[in-house]
Parts: structure tokens; sequence; C-alpha cells
């Protein structure tokens, strides 16, 4: 037998009776988070209350649990910004990020950390490890590798000489707008972008403006900055940086790749614990000797540990002496990866773990 067909009216009341629930709820566990700070101690601060591995574990089970019809990756935003405005009743966590507002950075770190936590737009990628290091940040959000254009370079120096721990990573799907005080690209000739955003769109240039000059600049938002300011000129940028500055969007998904990806880490000052799915990034030097890389490698196929990237880099200790940064699945405290770095200790220079972090969520 069918059941009756509910009004629209009826429809809206049922979402509204839900709406009350949720919000009632919330309030709750923003109650429950309050406790949480209770228990651990008056005086201190949101890092202190921050734990991403609880964090990354509460977020899986979101995942788990979900059937639709929502995404998970539109579960996973829901949920964070719940956690986000618990965590910052009392004190928001300063997260700083390349600048200035606009950029994909502020991007990621909205995806990690929510809209309750505080940005801090930095001119450089070198000032947010110095602002982390110096305490005035309490976490950094730096990119370190794009699917198309490989390893941001600076970044990996940076850990050449900063003691910043590596806490998180985020994985954000990137989309190249063209932003101009234009309705369309007859009379752009300048392009403004970063030297990556360039890059990444080289081929769609190209064939659309090859007349252009293209101009680098140190962030996509200042690209769109200059643009707002010069009527023959564009600027490759997210569609956030064209509601922040002002800009149209002439053409959408200009990136040459369709898969077109950012990976970012978070950095901080201290290593977590296991959140039960974990990356390690080690930086390792080896001795300058036949067969070097391969006594540092051997020790993980041995002990079933798994690697997932590895880079060198220029060591900056003397001439064709190089360092190796080398990502691991797992966590620094898993039997397996310690019994690797065991039987690797007599053939490396140097082992310096740089974080055990939570894998990205989606």
């Amino acid at each position: 037998m069918n059941e009756p067909k509910l009004s629209l009216v009826q429809v809206r009341d049922r979402i509204d009776s839900i709406d009350r629930q949720i919000q009632e709820l919330i309030s709750e566990r923003a109650n429950w988070a309050r406790e949480v700070a209770k228990v651990k101690g008056e005086g201190l601060s949101a890092i202190d209350y921050y734990r991403p591995e609880r964090e990354a574990h509460v977020l899986r089970m979101v995942v788990d649990r979900n059937h639709g019809p929502l995404s998970d990756a539109e579960m996973v935003r829901l949920f964070r910004e719940i956690m986000s405005s618990c965590l910052a009743q009392e004190d928001p966590l300063k997260v700083g990020y390349l600048g200035p507002e606009g950029t994909f950075s502020e991007q990621a770190v909205r995806k990690h950390f929510g809209h309750a936590a505080y940005g801090l737009p930095l001119g450089s990628i070198e000032e947010v490890f110095q602002e982390v290091a110096a305490g005035h940040a309490d976490f950094g959000v730096v990119p370190v590798e794009n699917s198309g254009q490989g390893m941001i370079q600076v970044t990996l120096d940076m850990f050449l000489t900063s003691e910043a721990r590596i806490c998180g990573e985020v994985e954000l799907r990137v989309h190249q707008c063209l932003l101009s005080q234009r309705d369309s690209l007859v009379g752009i000739k300048r392009v403004y972008g970063h030297a990556q955003s360039l890059q990444q769109c080289k081929t769609w240039l190209r064939v659309n403006l090859p007349n252009a000059e293209c101009i680098p600049v140190h962030s996509n938002a200042e690209g769109a900055r200059l643009a707002r300011h010069a009527d023959d000129a564009a600027a490759i940028a997210g569609a956030t940086a064209a509601k922040v500055y002002g800009l149209k969007t002439v053409a959408q998904a200009i990136e040459d790749r369709a898969d077109n990806t950012t990976r970012f880490l978070v950095i901080g000052r201290s290593l977590f614990p296991s959140s039960g799915n974990d990356r390690t990034s080690l930086l390792i030097t080896v001795n300058d000797k036949p067969g070097a890389l391969y006594e540092i490698l051997s020790p993980f196929a041995k002990h079933g540990v798994s690697l997932n990237r590895i880079e060198s880099r220029p060591a900056h200790t003397g001439k064709w002496q190089y360092a190796f940064f080398i990502d691991v699945s797992g966590h620094i405290d898993d039997a397996s990866l310690q019994a690797a770095l065991k039987d690797m200790g007599p053939h490396a220079a140097q082992v310096r773990v740089l974080g055990a972090y939570p894998v990205a969520l989606p």
C-alpha cells in the first residue's frame, strides 16, 4: 500500500524539526568540548587542546558512517567546521600561510583547520617557517608538491635548517581561473601568476593568449591585486580571489591537467601520537660511498615498510653532497619502522624525523 504523499508544508516542517535537533546537538557538543578544557586544566591555549591524531580518527569515523547522499568530502567538511568552532570557543588556533588573502594556501588552511581558525597571511614560505618557529603562529601550511609540476623546492630546502615538525597534510584539488576587469580575452596583454600556476596553465595560455606576456609574481593573490589596477591585464588564481579582489572570471578550469592537485604540509613544533593511518617523513643524509643509497633503502623493504616518495636535494654541507627526503607509510612509533631505522643507522650520516602525521582525508 502506497504511503500518502506529503505536502510541501509537511516536508518543510520536517526539515525544520531536524534543524532544531542538529542545532541542539551541536550546542551539546560545544559544551562537552569545554569539559575537555576543564579536564586538561585552566590557562592553556588552543594549541594545547588541538590533537590532530584524534581529529583524524573522528573524521575517518564520519567517512565510515557515511552512506550518502552527501559525498565523503562534503561530510568531512561539515564536521571539520563543527570541530573548528568548538575548539575556537576560547582561543582560536593561529595558522600562518603564504598570503595575501585569496591564495590556494589559504584554501588549504580552511580545508584542514576550518573557518574558525585565525589565518595569518605571510609574505613567503620562509616566513611561514619563521613565524611557527618563533611561536607567533601555532601552525603553518606550506605547499610541497603539485601533481603536474612536482616538488616545491623552497619548502624542502627550509627543512634542511628549520626544526619545524610536519603535523599533517592537505590535498587540494586546484582549479585555475583567468581573472580580469574585462569580460573577454580581447585586449589582455599581460597575465600575472605564481610561477607554478603559469606552468600549470602553459598550454591553455599558448593557445588562447599567445601574445600576452606572462609575468611571475610571488603568489596568485598578488597577481589578482595587480590585475585589479590594470585594464589590459589578467591573473591566474582561484575563484576565491575573484571575490576578494573584485575581478571577473573570464575563463574557468584553465589548468592543463584535469587532475591538477597540490599537496600541502601542516608544520608545527611537536610530534603527535599515531592516528592509526599515518605517514612519516624522514630527512636522511648518506655517506659518500658506492651502494650508500641501497644501504639506506633496503631496510625499509626488509621490514615491510612501504615508501611513498623519495626526493634528493643539495645538503648545503658541501659540494655534491645530497640529502634525501623520504616519505613512508606508518607512524614513527611503529615497530617495523623502528626496526628499519635501526638497521639503517650504521649506513646513514644523519637521520631526522621531520614528522609523523595522519594521511590526508578527502
